[in-house]
């Protein structure tokens, strides 16, 4: 890793990119093994529904709100120290969720890592962005996809290990170990922040906070309460008013969390999109899948686990390997294209998916989702950073970490409930939709639920097909390079769309 990074010459890029490394290794550790620890969470909390599926939604809805908000205050106050704090608040929220003793007091917990998880990944990309330019700050951001996909891949293998063999309980503790050595290399790195420090934009971070989680939370509240229900309207109402006041709070604002002149760019906007796109083709199924492989085909939380390896092995590498092709003058939108398709064709193969299918047969679907995942994931950040100037880059990985997050939260959250609520369509029993959807098919009519099960997943893919496809064509159209300047009457005109900037696109 080092030599890696040893090609520029600041003073402490090496011990930068190894602590904030290992920070995106443990992150996304504690989000894809969690998802295998589901079902023995609710049994031995007794927990079900959206209760149990807060354990997840929970950690990524506060991740995501909090995520734009870390990264504005690591460039006014410090963008280590804002690496730091979160490192805090993460390892707190795992020791918390080790020693929780009702599945409110784990939500709870998980909900105190998400917001520490804000502070290390946004606070995390802005350091590298401060501290690498050109080819270094590609090859420093294709390391750390790699180091997320690394956390990926062994995130399910080794909590089904340990839930197998110790118990949940033991997996969050390791994550509260892993923020602890994340705070103690932080003080091995430099401080960076903008030369001016304006005021906080307190406005503009509490109705953005406040909007993006109540909208989220609205909609965990689907599948329990029913979709016309005053506790999934009002909130979702409520949390869509306050963004409405967020944008008009940050036109008029002389120092906004969010510079809407960020958004406004074509390219950056296409990269968003992009970021989006991944945990909307790959998320739902790294969380849900393993539930329904241990629900409906009987597998241990271990081989639901390494079953997972399919779609998480690749990656291991591919996000290097996407670095390098645009290095050497591959058009990173083609790529990011590519990738999205990827996404789309996996989730329509895998509607392969049926009581009793055999790993070989998800070979296909989930390698062609874990190669579209890890081939975008090295090159989404760099492509993105390289069109901002060095004042905003905690601002710009902040947003750009609050679409990836906020798109892992919303999708948990949409595909959570619409999955139990197509199952209770088919039962007529909410109670007993939830019980499914959870893994629990215990009982006489397991082929039947199985099957009910399956129908809901298979429309769910579908779905998601459909709008990976679309975000392809899209974000390779809003990636498309400006207009060159034509000649008009002997002269040059200015560009017809579009700003000139140095990343290759």
């Amino acid at each position: 890793m080092p030599s890696e990074f040893s090609r520029t010459r600041r003073p402490g890029t090496v011990m930068t990119a190894l602590v904030v490394l290992l920070g995106f290794l443990t992150l996304p550790m504690s989000m894809s093994g969690t998802t295998v620890a589901i079902p023995r969470i609710g049994e031995d909390l007794h927990a079900t529904g959206a209760a149990l599926q807060w354990v997840l939604t929970g950690y990524f809805l506060t991740a995501s709100s909090f995520m734009l908000v870390s990264g504005s205050l690591a460039d006014l106050f410090g963008r280590r120290r804002i690496f730091a704090a979160g490192a805090v608040l993460y390892a707190a929220g795992a020791l918390g969720s080790a020693t929780a003793t009702d599945i409110a007091m784990l939500d709870v917990a998980r909900t105190l890592s998400g917001a520490g998880a804000a502070g290390v990944m946004a606070g995390g990309g802005a350091l590298l962005a401060a501290t690498f330019q050109g080819a270094a700050r590609t090859r420093a951001f294709a390391a750390m996809g790699t180091m997320s996909g690394i956390g990926l891949a062994i995130g399910p293998t080794l909590s089904g290990w340990m839930v197998g063999g110790l118990g949940w309980r033991v997996t969050f503790a390791l994550f509260a170990v892993s923020g602890l050595l994340i705070l103690l290399g932080s003080f091995f790195v430099a401080e960076s922040r903008a030369d001016r420090r304006p005021k906080v934009d307190r406005p503009g971070a509490a109705s953005f906070i406040g909007g993006l989680a109540l909208l989220m939370f609205g909609i965990t509240q689907g599948a329990q309460a029913g979709w016309g229900s005053p506790r999934v309207l009002g909130p979702v109402a409520a949390g869509a008013l306050l963004l409405v006041v967020f944008v008009a709070v940050e036109r008029r604002s002389d120092h906004p969390v969010l510079d809407l002149t960020l958004i406004r760019d074509r390219r950056f906007l296409g990269w968003c999109l992009a970021a989006l796109a991944v945990p909307v083709g790959s998320s739902g199924v790294l969380v849900f899948l393993p539930t329904y492989l241990q629900g409906v085909n009987g597998l241990s939380a271990r081989d639901a686990g390494l079953t997972m390896l399919m779609l998480t092995a690749p990656v291991l590498f591919l996000p290097a390997m996407g670095g390098r092709l645009v290095n050497r003058g591959v058009p990173a939108r083609h790529l990011a294209a590519l990738a999205v398709l990827l996404l789309a064709g996996g989730n329509a193969w895998l509607t392969v998916l049926h009581p009793g299918v055999t790993p070989l047969a998800l070979l296909g679907p989930l390698l062609s989702i874990g190669v579209g995942n890890g081939l975008v994931a090295g090159i989404i950040d760099a492509q993105a950073m390289s069109l901002v100037e060095p004042a905003r880059v905690g601002m710009a990985a902040g947003f750009l970490n609050t679409v990836k997050g906020g798109g892992n939260a919303l999708v948990l959250a949409v595909i959570g409930a619409v999955l139990t609520s197509l199952v209770q369509a088919r039962t007529g029993s909410a109670e007993l939709a939830g019980r499914i959807a959870a893994g629990d098919l215990s009982g006489p009519e397991k082929a039947l639920h199985a099957a009910q099960f399956t129908d809901a997943w298979h429309l769910v893919l579908w779905s998601v097909a459909a709008l990976c496809a679309v975000g392809a064509l899209t974000v390779h159209r809003l990636l498309a390079p400006a207009a060159r300047p034509v000649k008009v009457s002997g002269e040059e005109s200015r560009p017809r769309t579009g700003r000139t900037l140095s990343a290759k696109i």
